[in-house]
């Protein structure tokens, strides 16, 4: 499945990162006949970073840069169809890291120097989704909680994914071959 949208930043860490983009690749493997079902998935978020304070070692804070997380998350979850609907919930943990830019100065050079920090968090995630089957995939719209156990400028990272996408159905299609 692949889904793309927002992430929102809520709590402390609302205050250095805007959101921008979303996109999130998964797979979601059934455990029988009873609707749970494991949930490994790679996301990656794009938020606009407003640097609060300067990094150890910079001088000057960044402005209207970006921020790139890239978090694997596995999570269990459970499936209840009614129709050509079907309505999930989830959780788990995972973890991965979030870059963030650095700029040093030169002034006698005139030149600016980038460079990425790597930070790098847990997560734990927890959400819901919907879907609508049209045949041989479905349509799905997902949110999500992500608290991250690290920080990003003293802040803890939290962010609200909001996806839309299509998942086709894998098992489906195996099955005709």
């Amino acid at each position: 499945m692949s889904g793309i949208g927002f992430a929102f930043t809520v709590g402390e860490s609302a205050d250095c990162l805007n959101p921008k983009f979303y996109t999130s690749l998964g797979i979601n493997l059934g455990l029988g006949d009873s609707g749970l079902f494991l949930y490994p998935k790679v996301s990656l978020h794009a938020f606009t970073f407003n640097q609060i304070t300067p990094d150890e070692g910079y001088t000057y804070t960044l402005q209207k840069s970006r921020a790139t997380t890239y978090l694997l998350n596995v999570a269990l979850g459970y499936r209840k169809i009614v129709n050509k609907w079907a309505f999930c919930g989830f959780a788990g943990a995972g973890g991965g890291f979030i870059l963030t830019p650095q700029a040093a100065v030169n002034p006698s050079l005139l030149q600016v120097s980038l460079s990425n920090k790597t930070n790098g968090l847990g997560i734990a995630e927890g959400g819901a989704g919907i879907e609508y089957n049209i045949g041989g995939a479905n349509l799905f719209v997902e949110a999500s909680y992500m608290y991250g156990f690290g920080k990003i400028q003293n802040r803890t990272f939290n962010t609200v994914p909001i996806a839309v996408g299509i998942k086709p159905n894998l098992s489906k299609l195996l099955n005709k071959l």
